[in-house]
């Protein structure tokens, strides 16, 4: 690059940096430096513990899913998995992101009408804006709100209604009210689509998630099950029937035109699918830490969450962050989240707990915060 392009180019990127820098938003990569873990999504410890064997696997698919990357493995592991949520049929993806990209981009057409929860994660919002279709937020689980929606989007004529949510928030650690929710869309004749990245391996007696907890698995158009949480690995998986599959696999630009998974990544969902049934003691003792925190007094606001996400709400970019560096200071490892990840006056710690924190650790950190 000459140097008169290197720095016109070197302007326009520290113009938006410094925006950030301004705020008091500038994300930077950080270490865990083996502090105390309030901060993984790694809620049953199967990464912590190195649950999970090892097997002399290829590190590389060597192709796409329709050329060479499709292998037994990668099928048998969608089978297993579909079987364990009760499915008809099962798609892997490379990650959570893309199989949100994938679904949302490419079912949802031109003309159609899209109800998405506001606080709904970015890869949601981003297979969003790629369907070109019409698109409204309701507010945070709001049935009330989302009924006057598809109340509104039934009128206008759209081709087909998808109202889109979360089972368990990343960043506020609440359940959608998924019975409400599903009477509605039966209702106004809408298809739901259902992250559970933040349920799977937590919610239910085995970690089936939110949907068949409460024996709702059938009424989803799809579900989305994330492998970067609990599950302790990396990737997802698409859940439907066995005509979902088929199209996702005809037209979604995510799968088509991407390598596939390793079988090094997929032997590890396989895997830890077969442990999830055992791990009853595990789920048992991250409830009890997460009663323990939420029954302990602290100085600030806690939002109403029964799950390993717990949010004390720190307004305030720079607030947040010297507080976290406190808690960090301290040796724990907990981290702020700022605006615009979340709104301006939402800026908050997100502390995740885990079957494998101890009573002790959960008592300092409250000591700490009150």
């Amino acid at each position: 690059m000459d140097d008169e392009l290197k720095l016109y180019a070197d302007e326009f990127l520290d113009e938006k940096l410094n925006e950030r820098r301004g705020d008091g938003s500038l994300r930077h990569l950080r270490l865990a430096e083996g502090k105390i873990d309030f901060c993984s999504n790694d809620y049953l410890g199967i990464v912590t513990n190195d649950l999970l064997a090892t097997h002399k696997l290829p590190h590389g698919s060597t192709g796409s899913r329709l050329l060479a990357g499709n292998y037994a493995l990668a099928e048998q592991t969608e089978r297993a998995v579909a079987d364990f949520h009760q499915a008809e049929a099962g798609l892997l993806f490379n990650s959570g992101y893309d199989a949100n990209l994938g679904v949302l981009s490419c079912i949802p057409k031109r003309g159609d009408t899209i109800l998405y929860d506001q606080l709904s994660h970015a890869s949601i919002r981003d297979g969003i804006r790629l369907s070109f279709a019409h698109s409204f937020a309701f507010a945070h689980n709001d049935s009330a709100d989302l009924e006057r929606r598809l109340r509104s989007a039934g009128t206008g004529g759209a081709a087909r209604i998808f109202v889109v949510t979360e089972s368990v928030f990343s960043m506020d650690g609440d359940l959608a009210p998924l019975e409400r929710i599903l009477d509605l869309c039966h209702r106004y004749g809408a298809h739901l689509i259902l992250d559970e990245a933040h349920a799977t391996g937590v919610i239910g007696r085995s970690g089936e998630g939110l949907a068949q907890d409460l024996g709702l698995q059938g009424k989803c158009l799809a579900r989305i099950h994330t492998f970067g949480k609990a599950v302790g690995c990396h990737g997802a998986i698409v859940m439907g029937s066995e005509r979902l599959r088929q199209f996702l696999i005809n037209f979604c630009r995510p799968l088509i035109y991407t390598t596939a998974l390793p079988p090094t990544a997929v032997q590890a969902v396989a895997d830890a699918y077969r442990l999830f049934p055992s791990m009853h003691a595990e789920r048992t003792r991250l409830q009890q830490l997460i009663d323990r925190f939420r029954g302990a007094a602290i100085r600030y606001e806690r939002l109403n969450s029964g799950t390993p996400i717990q949010v004390v709400l720190v307004p305030g970019n720079t607030t947040a962050r010297e507080l976290a560096v406190r808690l960090q200071q301290a040796g724990m490892d907990i981290r702020p989240i700022l605006y615009p990840t979340v709104p301006r006056g939402g800026e908050r710690l997100r502390i995740v707990i885990h079957s494998f924190n101890t009573q002790t650790e959960i008592d300092r950190l409250t000591a700490l915060l009150q």
